[in-house]
């Protein structure tokens, strides 16, 4: 395990240097979820990329900081954990929330951005109303409820059938997050919208979504990318939103056929 303290928090996290000196493939999780989620695809990516999986602030290992937060407080803890790993560009690859941090972190440091991939998010996520009534329940119940709420949201229901004891652990991941850190992620998702940003992303982008996402269906990841100029366009089959953890091997796939590609564009 490795930590580091950038500006007031301590973030938990994992460095692989890789075999190919370009800028490191940094992995943002999900609402709800630690850098786990990201295992089995950095494992099948084998050592080929440097790559970055860190806590954000509020989830995992990670400080609870001060929440609520902005995206703006997620996109702070990014630049300054590549300075500290002295990292100056990325490519960054987010899963929902991770996806609307993605999108902020290159509209304020486009020249550290290499490319984007966005897993499973849109523009905007969600409705004030809906994350108001959410931020609530979890002060009021916890994070149990939650988490029962959004398997079904989250797995397919072959993974449900099939996976049992790996949708208990995901369960139980969920559960075991800091109340606090969650709702305070959700009033950063709450105040994000990046419709009219995503025109003015210039880096080369692909766009994933889930077959069967219940949190952002494929038509909603859809309407990202036709914001986005020139952002390529993928749907995953029998996936749902954690499409890393249900198909690691074909989100590791398209992440390594991606960023082979902006290697070369870089040459």
């Amino acid at each position: 395990m490795a930590f580091a303290r950038i500006a007031d928090i301590v973030l938990h996290y994992d460095f692989n240097a890789g075999d190919d000196g370009g800028p490191p493939i940094v992995f943002l999780n999900s609402l709800g979820t630690d850098f786990r989620i990201w295992r089995q695809v950095v494992d099948t990516l084998g050592g080929a990329f440097p790559t970055l999986l860190y806590d954000k602030r509020g989830h995992g290992l990670s400080d609870l900081g001060r929440p609520p937060y902005t995206i703006d407080d997620h996109v702070n803890d990014i630049a300054g954990l590549l300075d500290h790993l002295g990292r100056q560009k990325a490519v960054l690859c987010g899963l929902s929330v991770g996806g609307l941090i993605a999108q902020r972190f290159q509209q304020r440091y486009p020249s550290r951005v290499q490319g984007l991939i966005l897993c499973g998010t849109a523009h905007r996520v969600g409705t004030e109303a809906g994350w108001n009534d959410r931020i609530t329940r979890v002060r009021a119940e916890g994070l149990a409820p939650i988490a029962e709420m959004v398997m079904p949201l989250w797995f397919t229901p072959a993974f449900h059938r099939d996976r049992a004891s790996e949708l208990a652990g995901y369960r139980n991941m969920v559960s075991r997050q800091s109340p606090e850190g969650y709702a305070g992620t959700c009033a950063a998702i709450r105040d994000a919208d990046y419709t009219a940003a995503a025109a003015g992303i210039t880096v080369p982008t692909l766009c994933i979504a889930g077959d069967q996402d219940g949190s952002t269906p494929p038509d909603l990841v859809r309407s990202l990318a036709d914001l986005i100029p020139g952002a390529r366009f993928e749907v995953l089959q029998q996936a749902a939103h954690i499409m890393c953890v249900e198909q690691p091997a074909a989100v590791a796939a398209l992440v390594r056929d991606f960023v082979t590609d902006l290697r070369g564009a870089r040459k």
